[in-house]
């Protein structure tokens, strides 16, 4: 069996992430919760200090502290339903000294430009996999739960007065959003994973006239991100991370359509 050249996989890495970080940025703007992703995001450090210390998988620990940091925003958001984006910001400045103490407490070392830009070129077959495992849960998810998330995203009060389990679908989909940030960290790092959670999720909604038109969409607009920060990356001689997250950029300088959302 004739081996992949060496451009194959992390292409393959990059039309992935760039798909499924654009479609559940969609979903997480439709239900007012991308600034969940960015605490999630930041949150991830701890987990990542204390599993390098212990010799565990890195992404374990990632996932299992992006989710806590989300968990406790939730839980502390009940309290404080008027101040939501103070709660979650504050939450993520303490996530973050969280992990920075850890690193120097316990006398680790991070490589932080890999952890915040990410380094698609060096990515193996097990980024692939946790890509692909965190692909498999958002489509179960969205698919399983889509009428509610289109309630929910149209009209949340509406739906907790109809009897909407609201409070564990944010849940859910606080579990399946961590998964997809620590999946795409590999590839674009902390920082940059929110500019492919958002910006193609931007454009996909203004020509959008439904939940399911703006994931395609966004998706694709995702994806030809990615391929083109991976290119440009080949081209230029420079890392891809930081080339992704300038296209996404460019996005938000478009013409705006007229649109409808559903």
């Amino acid at each position: 069996m004739q081996a992949l050249p060496w451009w194959a996989l992390p292409l393959i890495f990059a039309v992935l992430e760039g798909a499924l970080c654009s479609t559940v940025g969609t979903v997480l703007l439709t239900q007012r919760r991308i600034l969940q992703a960015n605490l999630i995001a930041h949150g991830v450090l701890p987990g990542l200090a204390i599993a390098i210390a212990l010799q565990l998988d890195p992404a374990l620990g990632g996932w299992l502290s992006g989710l806590a940091a989300a968990l406790l925003a939730e839980r502390l958001i009940r309290s404080h339903n008027e101040q939501q984006e103070a709660v979650i910001n504050t939450v993520l400045a303490g996530a973050l000294a969280t992990g920075v103490l850890l690193l120097a407490l316990l006398e680790r070392r991070v490589e932080l430009e890999a952890l915040l830009f990410g380094d698609l070129l060096t990515a193996g077959w097990r980024d692939l996999l946790q890509t692909v495992v965190a692909a498999g849960a958002s489509l179960v998810f969205i698919s399983t739960q889509y009428r509610p998330l289109v309630f929910s995203g149209v009209d949340p009060d509406g739906a907790e007065s109809a009897g909407l389990p609201v409070q564990r679908l944010r849940t859910v989909l606080a579990v399946v959003t961590t998964l997809v940030v620590v999946s795409a960290i590999a590839a674009v790092g902390i920082i940059l994973v929110i500019s492919l959670l958002c910006a193609p999720a931007v454009l996909a909604l203004q020509r959008a006239n439904s939940l399911s038109g703006a994931m395609v969409r966004s998706s694709l607009i995702g994806a030809s991100c990615s391929v083109g920060g991976f290119g440009l990356a080949l081209v230029l001689d420079l890392p891809p991370g930081p080339l992704i997250g300038w296209l996404c950029l460019l996005l938000l300088f478009l013409p705006k359509n007229g649109h409808r959302q559903n």
